[in-house]
Order: C-alpha cells, then structure tokens, then sequence
C-alpha cells in the first residue's frame, strides 16, 4: 500500500440516505474533517449520487441547501411494497445463498416491473438523475460507481475510464428492481448496484484510510454486510451509520421526498459526535 491513500466509501440508502450523508459531510467539515480529499471514492446507490456531487466544483454549503430545497421527484413517494419484498424474498429462498444467481433472479424481477408498466420510465429516471448532479462530466479525481448486470447478475464498475457517460453510470447504480427501471448502457441493462453489497466497501482495497458512510449496515441474504467486507481489511477503517435521531429523521420509507430536509438535519449534527474518531482514521 501506498503510505496515506485515502478512500471515502458511500453507500446506499435511498432520497434520504442521500440527504443524511450530504449533511454528514457537511458537519464533518463543519468540525475540519474534508471528506473532499479522498484520493478515491466509492458510490453505491445513493452513495453514487453524493459521490458524484462531492466530487464536482459545487461548494459543500450549495450540496447542502440543496437537500434543504423543494424535491426533484413528482407524484407519491416511491417506496418497496409488499410485491417487491416477496419477490425479493422468494429471490433469496431459490438462490440457496448464491449470489450471482440472486441478483440475476432480481435483475429478471426488475425487468418484468418495467414491462409490465409498474415503473417510471427509463427517460424519467436519468432526468431526475441529472437534476441532483452539479455536473453530468465525469470527475478528474478517481469516483467508482457501482452496479449489476441485470441479465447477468455480474457485479460491474463504472469509471472515467469506463466509457460510459456519469448519468448513466449513477442512474444504474441507484435502480431499484421493481421500483426504479433498470437503465440501458449499451446492450446491456443494469440494477441497484447495493444488490450485491450495501457499500462495497471492499472496492476501497488497498488504501490506507477508509471512512464508511452507510444509511444502511446490514445485509440481507446474499447482499453482503458492511461488517463483513470490513472484517479482515489491515487498512485504518472507521464506519459511520445513523444514530438513533438520524434513525428517527429517516423514517420508514427511505424514499420519501418529504424526509430530505429532516434526513440532511440530522446527519448534520451527528457529525459532531463522530468527528472525533472520523478525523483519527482520515487525518492519522
């Protein structure tokens, strides 16, 4: 390893986990912690989103009024009904602890809630994808985003050098089967990419430092954990997930429009009681 490398992993979580992340980083700097500087960052799911907003020119406060603002997103709140968490839940019985199988059985899922007319469309999704992005230009400094072949269930990962435009690339990762369509690159179409781990923390392999910053730890099923990918790493890693009023202010429906501004308030002033050891593990 290279002496001081830096990651800053971000993980999934929904509208609101992306609030509550943008307002973590905001306390966090509040407190002279630079998330910023992370010589790399991995995004999964919402993680991809303020990824991506993290690494363009936009100034930390503007990222975070932002979340303060009216919503994006029109018409009821999305949300994983009943038919998704069976459906999810069947996936996980018939895979027998598979993992590629799993998400290839989920991709297929995704696919058929798409024809079947019970999602937004592909052309809604990258608009409001593109809205939430300060700049639709991939960063210089390295981001990985995360995602899934829906046909395939392999686990893919999209860089500047990747070939795919960054709208694509953060609206694949934050498509969730039976919710969000799955989104066209190339040939091919793509799902959540938090179906194969919340955080793919192991994507930040290899450096010295790592700060975590998950809405949500727990795996389910073959969905690996963030404990379990942080097990056995020799890297300094310290992982930040919502303390019970950041629990509270998020809700049951991680993606409700209506929770943004109390998400984003609440990470805001977690970070104060986190910054202590975030800085130990960023700052050495």
């Amino acid at each position: 390893m290279s002496n001081g490398r830096t990651a800053l992993v971000l993980g999934g979580g929904g509208i609101t986990g992306i609030a509550w992340e943008v307002g973590l980083v905001a306390g966090l700097a509040d407190a002279g912690v630079d998330l910023r500087t992370a010589d790399l960052v991995v995004g999964t799911s919402a993680g991809s989103v303020v990824g991506a907003q993290l690494r363009s020119d936009a100034p930390t406060e503007d990222l975070w009024a932002t979340q303060l603002g009216p919503s994006v997103e029109t018409g009821p709140p999305a949300r994983m009904g009943r038919r998704q968490l069976l459906s999810f839940g069947l996936a996980m019985l018939r895979t027998r602890g598979d993992d590629v199988v799993f998400r290839r059985r989920v991709g297929a899922l995704a696919l058929a809630a798409e024809a079947a007319g019970r999602t937004p469309t592909e052309a809604a999704r990258r608009a409001a994808i593109t809205s939430r992005l300060p700049s639709t230009d991939w960063p210089e400094r390295p981001l990985t985003v995360t995602a899934v072949d829906a046909a395939t269930g392999a686990f893919e990962t999209f860089t500047r050098d990747s070939g795919v435009d960054l709208v694509s690339a953060v609206a694949a990762s934050c498509a969730v089967p039976g919710v969000y369509p799955p989104i066209t690159v190339g040939d091919r179409r793509f799902v959540d990419g938090g179906m194969r781990s919340v955080a793919n923390v192991d994507l930040a392999t290899g450096y010295d430092r790592i700060v975590v910053v998950a809405p949500i730890v727990r795996g389910i099923g073959p969905m690996t954990s963030v404990d379990a990918q942080v097990t056995g790493l020799v890297s300094r890693v310290t992982v930040v997930s919502p303390d019970p009023a950041s629990v509270t202010a998020i809700g049951r429906n991680v993606l409700d429009p209506a929770a943004r501004e109390p998400s984003a308030r609440a990470g805001r002033a977690q970070a104060s009681a986190v910054a202590e050891r975030v800085r130990e593990v960023w700052l050495g």
